[in-house]
């Protein structure tokens, strides 16, 4: 008892200023009055009971920016097996000027070589480099011209390929052939890559909130599900993976997976209900594992060390950000309880000043209720030996 006493006494004050579950609604009924947030909409739910502690426009459609994300996360681990890899291999075709690619909707392919190296990517110069080279090994001299037959690839990643060898004095020429054609029209293999799994990427997309990456998990758990490969194909999907959780998709309007788009709208609720959902559900583990955790990793590496120190290494979350639009949905610990926690400020300003303050406010607010199990633990508190 001494050592724990000794520990209480070590916090700073702020950190032990938490709000009691029962002063909670009011409290964050004044500080969701804040200017800074402009109206937002918000929800705060007890992870354990599933009660609604807290509740502010949570069943408007909103701007969600990156938030969306979890909604591509979600979906892409409905359809395929995280520990899933995807392959793009690459041979001589077995007719005379023909390059045929095998791939697999691998969401990973870097354009960048030195950033796939240092992140296990494949890269569509890696791609590139070898079919010249070793094309040229097999048939003896550099190809001028080829044609590329190709399944399983995405869209830009073709285009991007091409326009890659075609710097390169290659030009070429693309049809889209079905998997059983690549299998019968391939001879040599010129480049077998294989990607990191699933769960990899998945944990990747949350932490850094890569909108690339999170637009082709999209598009994969669309095209995985019968859904067409496209936006459309996008938003069915979303609908039929919240219905199957039990969660009304009636609000959700999604025109891509990554958020970057201004026309797409969610509810606090629904992500709240999903996020309820997932939480221990092992299918979506690496969700849970890739959220940035507040002032340590990711896209929240700087958050809540000066706004809300108390909070810091107790809050995972998605982030998202659009001119005029903050926003933050996650989990925070308090004490033996979790919330989740969904937070759309759609309204503020159009500034990086209106952005900053907006949330500088949301970790405040959060700040009132983070508090660690055992204060020992609080992030930058030595604990005290036993005595």
């Amino acid at each position: 008892m001494l050592a724990f006493a000794l520990a209480i006494s070590a916090l700073p004050a702020q950190a032990l200023d938490k709000l009691a579950p029962s002063a909670i609604p009011a409290a964050f009924e004044s500080l969701s009055n804040s200017k800074f947030l402009s109206d937002p909409s918000m929800i705060l739910v007890d992870a354990k009971t599933g009660e609604v502690v807290f509740e502010r426009n949570a069943n408007e459609g909103r701007k969600p920016a990156s938030v969306i994300k979890l909604l591509s996360a979600t979906a892409v681990l409905s359809y395929i097996d995280a520990q899933t890899v995807f392959n793009t291999n690459i041979y001589a075709g077995v007719d005379p000027g023909t390059v045929v690619i095998d791939g697999q909707y691998d969401p990973w392919i870097s354009m960048i070589q030195s950033q796939a190296e240092k992140m296990g990517r494949t890269s569509l110069p890696r791609l590139g480099f070898n079919t010249i080279n070793r094309y040229a090994e097999l048939k003896g001299k550099k190809p001028a011209r080829l044609k590329i037959l190709y399944t399983g690839l995405f869209p830009q990643d073709l285009a991007n390929y091409q326009a890659f060898l075609r710097k390169r004095g290659v030009r070429t020429t693309a049809e889209r052939i079905t998997p059983d054609e690549a299998v019968l029209k391939a001879a040599d293999p010129l480049v077998l890559s294989v990607s990191p799994t699933l769960e990899t990427m998945v944990k990747w997309t949350t932490l850094w909130s890569d909108n690339v990456l999170a637009e082709r998990l999209a598009r994969l758990a669309a095209v995985t599900s019968g859904e067409s490969f496209s936006a459309k194909g996008i938003e069915a999907t979303f609908h039929t993976v919240l219905n199957t959780f039990g969660i009304d998709p009636d609000k959700i309007e999604a025109t891509d997976g990554s958020g970057l788009s201004r026309q797409n709208r969610v509810t606090a609720k629904v992500i709240a209900d999903l996020l309820l959902k997932i939480r221990n559900d092992p299918k979506y583990a690496s969700i849970y594992a890739g959220l940035p955790i507040g002032g340590v990793s990711g896209t929240l590496q700087n958050r809540f060390l000066t706004t809300a120190p108390q909070a810091v290494g107790l809050v995972r979350a998605k982030t998202g950000t659009l001119s005029g639009t903050i926003s933050l949905a996650g989990y925070v610990d308090s004490e033996d309880r979790q919330y989740v926690f969904v937070a759309i400020a759609d309204k503020i300003p159009r500034r990086f000043s209106a952005s900053e303050r907006a949330r500088d406010t949301l970790d405040r607010i959060l700040g009132k209720i983070a508090a660690p199990i055992f204060p020992e633990l609080v992030p930058g508190v030595t604990p005290v030996p036993t005595i």
